[in-house]
């Protein structure tokens, strides 16, 4: 601090005593201060932040960190999980298929969290957004949605090596007519390819990627990654 005073009065030409006197501190407080003999005190450092038009004291950068009931997570702490993913999942309208999309987690300055959205989805207007808790306790990543209280989660392990990300998904489905069903159903979250584009949309048994994507959902359940109890 005593450093950044005497660049300033030697940048601005300005004497010790005049300096003194605009902070109203006597020219020896100010003296020993500057020599390293006394400390500032509070009071001194304001006056001399007032007089120089500056801050003297070092400004902590705030640390964006999210809200309690989300775990609390700092941003720099859970950059590992922002990007997009291929997100596989049974479909719920047709046996036997797979359903897949993209969703993309980031960081949401505004309110000051990860957040997630839904992407490239046959029923858009159906897409999914919300907010992502990682509490410390569970160690269980939840992508959560609540919709002027109609509810959905997505409980995920925390990523494979590779990135992968698997864990169950806990919604509505469309019943008979209009009716919702609550539905729970294996999901996964797979790294978006740095080349080329997955396919998505509805995947059927015989379409070339259907092995591949049933692998994925076929493990979550059959290595132990989720449990379906019935």
């Amino acid at each position: 601090m005593a450093e950044r005073v005497r660049e300033e009065l030697a940048r601005r030409r300005m004497s010790r005593q005049t300096l003194a006197d605009s902070a109203k501190i006597s020219i020896s407080t100010l003296e020993k201060a500057l020599n390293g003999s006394r400390p500032f005190t509070i009071a001194s450092v304001v006056r001399l932040e007032t007089a120089l038009g500056i801050s003297l004291r070092v400004q902590v950068p705030k640390v964006s960190s999210s809200r309690p009931d989300l775990g609390g997570y700092a941003k720099a702490g859970v950059a590992w999980l922002e990007g997009d993913y291929l997100t596989l999942r049974p479909s719920f309208e047709l046996a036997g298929a797979i359903y897949a999309y993209r969703t993309q987690i980031y960081w949401d300055g505004d309110q000051e969290c990860l957040a997630f959205r839904e992407m490239d989805r046959l029923d858009a207007p159906f897409s999914q957004k919300g907010v992502v808790s990682i509490p410390n306790r569970s160690g269980q990543i939840y992508l959560y949605t609540n919709d002027q209280g109609q509810m959905r989660v997505a409980i995920l392990n925390r990523p494979h090596i590779r990135g992968e990300i698997y864990g169950l998904l806990a919604t509505l489905a469309v019943g008979a007519g209009s009716n919702l069903t609550p539905v729970a159903a294996p999901i996964a979250l797979l790294p978006w390819p740095g080349v080329g584009n997955p396919k998505l949309g509805r995947i059927l048994e015989g379409d070339i990627e259907y092995a591949d994507y049933q692998r994925h959902l076929t493990m979550i359940v059959d290595a132990g990654y989720a449990k379906l109890l019935t």
